[in-house]
């Protein structure tokens, strides 16, 4: 089997094979879905260290659990479930232990209560980032989610979408620009 029919197989097939211990089809899925798992770390974590991590825990913890995937649905929805777990599980351990060292060694400085990730000022950004995403055309906001979101690359978002990886690129430009015009305008002020 050529390695052009290797990637075309199944996700289902993938896991079941790779499951059963076949290390050719865990490097598939791994291959396939690295930058998809990425991004999904990233956008929860908003650091991309932690998101490195991140991807390569959800990775281990994949390899371990991939006997559980069923195929009941689409494999993606339930890497994602995974990988949100993950990143979940690492907040939560983070909190429980304060103490932990930095990455160069030190004792972190303690947090200051409005420093958390949920502050108004965040859910204000989250807020205007949605909006922002809603208000591109649809072309546009279709590759921006596959491309910058979902971690997809052109030639798929090309075939998910039926147009040309030209006009997919063409798409992600357009919608990164138009992003940047509307997220640059100050946001209205919230009323009470």
């Amino acid at each position: 089997m050529n390695r052009d029919e290797k990637s075309s197989r199944p996700d289902q097939e993938l896991a079941r094979l790779a499951a059963a211990g076949d290390a050719a089809a865990f490097e598939e899925i791994h291959r396939r879905y690295h930058r998809f798992v990425y991004a999904v770390a990233l956008r929860m974590t908003g650091n991309p260290a932690d998101a490195e991590d991140m991807t390569q825990e959800s990775f281990l913890s994949l390899l371990l659990r991939i006997g559980s995937f069923r195929g009941e649905g689409a494999f993606t929805l339930w890497l994602r479930r995974l990988t949100v777990n993950q990143v979940l599980m690492h907040f939560r351990r983070r909190k429980s232990r304060p103490e932990d060292l930095t990455a160069d060694g030190e004792t972190p400085e303690p947090s200051v209560d409005g420093a958390n990730p949920f502050s108004q000022t965040s859910v204000l950004d989250r807020i205007a980032i949605e909006r922002a995403v809603a208000a591109l055309p649809k072309g546009c906001r279709t590759t921006f989610i596959l491309h910058d979101v979902e971690g997809r690359e052109h030639g798929e978002i090309a075939r998910l979408t039926n147009r040309t990886a030209g006009n997919s690129k063409s798409q992600l430009h357009k919608a990164r620009l138009k992003l940047r015009e509307l997220l640059s305008c100050p946001a209205p002020a919230l009323q009470n």
